[in-house]
């Protein structure tokens, strides 16, 4: 007898369909399983033999062989063992086929019979909506995680006896229904650091907050004790809350890395990752036999701060590259290719020097082949993708010991706010948010010049020997100088602080 059970995978952060095919037949008694089984889903056929013992009932003595379909793309991971349980089950008539009807399973056994949690539960959910599948069968500690999905029922299930029970209607399970304020992680309520803290540094809080308001990258330069990590730190004060979609784009991510702390919570918090600069490529940007999402992917929707820049090793920063740019990344491996979210905002910090006091009060011990090969392990083509450069300046005892209250983030937060409404009207029928992802053609739409304008930008862009990139990203940033001030029409003073924000390349590499 054959029994069709359907159930779900993931390829990148991406759910999709898997249907769970088990026929039982005389013959020399044997279980196999085909369709591209990794090793952890050839295993499941002793925890699925041990699972169906433990649990009362008597496991078949036939040729057992299971199809994972599509057959063609490979199956990872032991989220199978549940469907193919369930399968063999409905094969010998112990569950009814009415039962699993229309029905998605998704766990994995252990050896008494208990369903354990599994990775990217969330993304298979999602998946099964789609294809308006009615119910999900999934672990009881991812419940609340799939029912984040709505529209969809969502039984979680403690062990495979409880499931079949449910099924015979001795102890019926009732759906998980979760009030979404329950699933809002804490941490996105505590707010301890403020940019109000930072004493001085006038013109990079400038710059950061035009980063918020845009969403452009940005490098920050300065000597040690600037206070470049520390602002850098107090930049999420300033974003925007996550939109309930960005959330669970996030959630997804982190359920596929295996790094949601507690599976009853959405990310309602933008992500803010700080890797070491020992960091490999492959972390970065994610790797791996099987592709995992590196720290790029880890940071969509929120901010990759890398401090000390130049301590990266250079290919690591080169493999940074292609996301900036194209707001995803990529892997290849023997076993396919995965496609990543990589939409975050560039932070990066780091000294002018080896020593870290070229150009401030205190003495540079470095010389200039030192200084030039420190500066050389950040290329043209990386500094290019940053839209915003700006000097943290030495602070004087005067400025550490002033007594007048500084700016906090929830001021500067409202101008951010204020302008990215002015960007969501604005693009409203565009596949875009901000101002950073404005294409060429958008530009020429919604970055319009006066004759003045033009004129000053042509003699930068001589004088600077700007690239067709840079020119772009000058226009982009002004647009967001502009959209702070409430300003429709960019003026000459809009395109003179976004000059301002790309020169630093030509003071410390050109």
């Amino acid at each position: 007898m054959i029994s069709k059970i359907l159930s779900g995978s993931v390829i990148g952060i991406e759910g999709f369909d898997v249907l769970v095919e088990v026929d039982l037949s005389l013959g020399v008694p044997a279980f196999d399983i085909v369709g591209l089984p990794d090793a952890a889903v050839k295993e499941s056929k002793e925890r699925v033999r041990s699972a169906i013992k433990n649990s009362g009932f008597e496991f078949p003595i036939r040729r057992i062989t299971v199809n994972l379909a599509p057959a063609d793309i490979r199956k990872e991971g032991p989220s199978f063992d549940l469907p193919i349980a369930v399968g063999i089950l409905t094969s010998i008539g112990a569950v009814e086929n009415s039962e699993i009807e229309n029905c998605l399973f998704s766990g994995e056994l252990s050896l008494d019979g208990s369903i354990r949690s599994v990775n990217g539960i969330l993304s298979i959910v999602s998946k099964a909506k789609e294809n308006n599948i009615k119910r999900c069968y999934v672990p009881y500690e991812n419940r609340i995680e799939a029912s984040l999905v709505k529209g969809i029922e969502i039984i979680g299930v403690k062990s495979l006896k409880e499931l079949i029970s449910h099924f015979h209607g001795m102890n019926a399970i009732s759906p998980t229904v979760t009030d979404l304020r329950d699933t809002i992680s804490e941490e996105c309520l505590e707010q301890i650091l403020n940019f109000s803290d930072v004493k001085g540094q006038a013109t990079v809080k400038k710059a950061l907050e035009v980063s918020a308001a845009g969403n452009h990258n940005i490098l920050i330069i300065g000597p040690p004790g600037s206070g470049k990590t520390m602002l850098a730190k107090r930049f999420e004060t300033i974003l925007p809350k996550l939109s309930f979609k960005e959330s669970l784009d996030v959630t997804k991510i982190y359920s596929v890395a295996s790094l949601l702390n507690n599976k009853n919570k959405l990310i309602s918090k933008r992500p803010f990752r700080s890797p070491h600069h020992t960091s490999s490529d492959s972390a970065l940007v994610g790797g791996g036999r099987i592709p995992k999402p590196g720290e790029v992917s880890l940071a969509h929707n929120g901010v990759l701060f890398l401090d000390e820049l130049p301590e990266f090793s250079r290919r690591a920063l080169e493999v940074l590259r292609q996301p900036l740019e194209d707001k995803e990344v990529t892997i290849s491996r023997v076993f396919g290719t995965i496609t990543y979210p990589a939409n975050f905002l560039l932070i990066a910090s780091m000294n002018p020097c080896p020593c870290g006091y070229y150009g401030s009060p205190h003495a540079c011990t470095c010389n200039q082949n030192e200084i030039a090969k420190y500066l050389g392990k950040i290329s043209g083509p990386l500094l290019d993708r940053i839209d915003i450069q700006v000097e943290a300046v030495y602070i004087n005892f005067d400025e550490i010991n002033d007594t007048v209250k500084q700016e906090s983030s929830e001021e500067i937060l409202k101008r951010v706010l204020k302008a990215r409404e002015i960007q969501n009207a604005r693009y409203e029928n565009e596949n875009i948010n901000n101002n950073s992802e404005l294409s060429a053609a958008q530009i020429e739409k919604y970055c319009r010049l006066n004759d003045e304008c033009k004129a000053l930008l042509k003699n930068i862009f001589d004088k600077l020997k700007l690239s067709a990139r840079g020119y772009h990203k000058i226009l982009k940033v002004a647009r967001t100088i502009a959209d702070l001030d409430g300003q429709e029409i960019i003026n000459q003073y809009h395109i003179t602080q976004a000059i301002n924000y790309r020169s630093l390349d030509r003071k410390y590499w050109f």
